[in-house]
């Protein structure tokens, strides 16, 4: 036995002194010194990642009163996926100089964009200003040998997610032309005023690490993303959602596409967004409202939706460590002067700003906010923070919501521990900004909890996929899985 604690003792030595000489070790140097390795040092035949997903499927139970109608709204595209460099040769364009443009007018501008950030392997989202060259850009990216069409935004691919389960009625509300139509899951039902001729497409140019295009070699894979996507910047089915409400009378109400405005004017912007919190207030109190977050680049935005009630008039709120280090930053909340994370997001100050915003945003003794929860998911943990008698189930959302991020980026209908790895911490505090405990990992017991002022915290780790086959819509999959798996109290 004392020679297996020479092993652990001499690894742990070996690991430090490694990651003194390069702190930025690569996540495929990192799953060898996971806890697999550990365990199996220390004699335990199950991996910890064998033990977690057996450990997830005894705790992921159904919630005593379960969503039949879940109505979702309002961004909603086609993403067309294609490789970069092939699409703007078909497009007869060569290499060049590159230039960042802050709005795509042309296809030179185009052009110059993408050499620009392949150049650095950076990812970047642009909008492109003329419609007639969009449209052309699209139909040739659409019809180019090899180019995947794909649901896409938000509030479509939580629909999607959701009616998976069949027996779910699901209504989607969005921009949806025929393509998405198409594209969309049989179970969904659409509004007729949500149909319109075209569709909106965002095109998805892929480079590959190493990938060369005349002078130009990118660093890395990544991708340039862009669009022409004016009916998602207005929201402009937000009141043809609401009103469709009525009739399909839903039990939850998942919201998103707030991010899209980003391309409005600041006046537009503002007008818009009383606008649509004057229509999220007509719906029902007794009808439960998600608001899914996305990414944005404008503090004022954020801002905006933090300070002009729409926070208050939604129920629960799903995000990730990008969006919630912006809100902190836009709002000047805890942690603040935090520029980025610097690898896995610490547990402490996330669980602080969560603790933050429910105190200051959500339903207190003082505030007659309806926030009550809010999921936060990161790659290599999820954490759910809820307000105390509001909520039920959520050790099950929280593990159901972990589970989903494994399976759907390996394409496995369950874990196979084999194709995962765990890089959650081992060992962390629930808090940066004042003395509380520390949290172990126990693989057979993967869900944590704690508590703080009439605040109830669940943690756990999750499985990460070593050779994900897609990506895009994983934030959305786990936040749809979480409130599958979640029921609200009635008040």
């Amino acid at each position: 036995m004392w020679q297996k604690s020479v092993c652990v003792a001499l690894l742990a030595l070996a690991t430090g002194y490694v990651f003194l000489l390069d702190p930025e070790l690569p996540d495929s140097v990192l799953e060898y010194f996971s806890g697999s390795f550990l365990y199996q040092l220390q004699g335990n035949l199950v991996s910890p990642e064998s033990s977690m997903a057996a450990a997830w499927d005894a705790l992921i139970t159904r919630p005593a009163k379960q969503w039949n109608r879940v109505a979702v709204g309002v961004n909603a595209c086609v993403d067309v996926v294609l490789s970069g460099v092939k699409l703007l040769q078909a497009l007869g364009l060569d290499s060049g100089d590159g230039q960042d443009h802050s709005v795509l007018h042309s296809i030179t501008d185009l052009k110059e964009a993408f050499i620009h950030f392949m150049g650095k392997g950076a990812a970047a989202e642009r909008f492109f200003s003329d419609a007639d060259s969009f449209h052309h850009i699209a139909q040739a990216a659409s019809e180019y040998p090899g180019a995947q069409l794909y649901v896409g935004g938000n509030a479509a691919l939580i629909g999607q997610k959701i009616a998976t389960n069949s027996n779910l009625k699901v209504l989607l509300c969005g921009p949806i032309g025929p393509k998405l139509h198409e594209l969309l899951d049989e179970n969904i039902i659409v509004p007729p005023e949500s149909l319109q001729q075209l569709d909106e497409f965002h095109l998805i140019l892929e480079y590959q690490s190493g990938e060369e295009w005349g002078k130009l070699r990118a660093p890395n894979a990544n991708r340039f993303i862009f669009s022409h996507d004016l009916s998602n910047g207005a929201m402009n089915m937000l009141e043809v959602f609401v009103s469709s409400l009525e009739e399909f009378q839903p039990d939850l109400v998942v919201l998103s596409g707030l991010h899209m405005m980003e391309g409005q004017t600041k006046e537009i912007r503002q007008k818009r967004l009383l606008e649509a919190v004057a229509s999220i207030s007509d719906i029902p109190t007794d009808i439960p409202i998600h608001l899914e977050l996305a990414s944005m680049t404008d503090p004022d935005l954020m801002s905006e939706i933090i300070h002009q009630q729409v926070f208050p008039v939604v129920n629960s709120i799903g995000l990730n460590e990008q969006e919630l280090l912006f809100l902190t930053q836009a709002a000047s909340g805890p942690h603040a002067l935090l520029a980025s994370w610097n690898g896995v997001p610490d547990v402490g100050v996330v669980s602080d700003i969560l603790f933050w915003i429910l105190k200051e945003h959500g339903r207190t003794p003082e505030k007659a906010s309806d926030l009550t929860r809010i999921h936060f998911h990161t790659l290599a943990y999820h954490l759910l923070a809820t307000v105390d008698g509001y909520w039920a189930n959520q050790v099950a959302a929280v593990a159901a919501g972990a589970r989903v991020a494994g399976t759907q980026a390996c394409a496995t209908k369950a874990i196979d521990a084999s194709r995962v790895f765990l890089k959650a911490p081992l060992e962390f505090a629930t808090s940066k900004m004042e003395a509380t405990s520390t949290v172990s990992l126990n693989p057979n017991e993967p869900v944590s909890e704690w508590h703080k002022d009439g605040i109830t915290f669940h943690y756990t780790p999750v499985l990460i996929c070593k050779d994900p086959l897609r990506t895009v819509g994983l934030g959305d999959a786990i936040s749809a899985e979480g409130l599958l798996y979640s029921e609200i109290y009635p008040h």
